[in-house]
């Protein structure tokens, strides 16, 4: 039998899944989300509602997990959903591209605001693996400054992760991957 898809319900720019066996199964299943109130979960009893950030709520309804509603509780459909995204994030198509390969290639993606970057991506997941990479998105157009390159290794250099720079072509539909690596003399 199918599962059934969890319900969301859009806040700004979260998703809540406010039944308890969809938010633990959606946390257990690719750690997607955060407990409400609880920092750091030790295992997947937890009781409390789930916070999906608007991209993974976005993803989770493109592969058909979730169903996602507005605050009185209609449906939104996926093109909506879209638009909601594409007005919370800047170069929002760039940026789910690279979101959608590197969940899809198996990394757990988490937001990374608080390492100043898009994505802090894991191995495995929080609370098992600390996140060994944060992600910057940028287009094929994008100009980088020699500041800026210096300011990303240090950032990841204090925070212990690899900075990766993912270079999302939207019209060839192509990612390139650059790490940096820093040596000391």
């Amino acid at each position: 039998m199918p599962k059934q898809r969890a319900r969301g319900r859009l806040f700004e720019n979260r998703i809540v899944v406010w039944d308890i066996e969809d938010s633990r199964r959606l946390f257990k299943e690719g750690y997607y989300g955060k407990p409400l109130g609880i920092p750091k979960p030790k295992d997947f009893e937890f009781d409390a509602p789930l916070i999906l950030d608007l991209m993974e709520g976005y993803y989770l309804a493109t592969k058909k997990v979730i169903e996602v509603e507005d605050q009185s509780g209609k449906d939104i459909p996926p093109k909506k959903l879209q638009e909601v995204c594409e007005s919370s994030y800047t170069d929002f198509a760039e940026k789910f591209q690279v979101y959608r390969k590197l969940r899809e290639d198996g990394f757990v993606v988490t937001p990374g605001i608080k390492f100043g970057s898009d994505f802090a991506v894991y191995e495995h997941g929080p609370g098992i693996d600390h996140a060994p990479y944060i992600v910057q998105v940028v287009s094929p157009e994008s100009k980088m400054t020699a500041t800026s390159m210096v300011r990303s290794g240090r950032l990841a250099t204090t925070v212990r992760k690899q900075f990766i720079i993912a270079i999302s072509d939207k019209e060839r539909k192509t990612i390139d991957f650059l790490r940096y690596d820093w040596w000391r003399a």
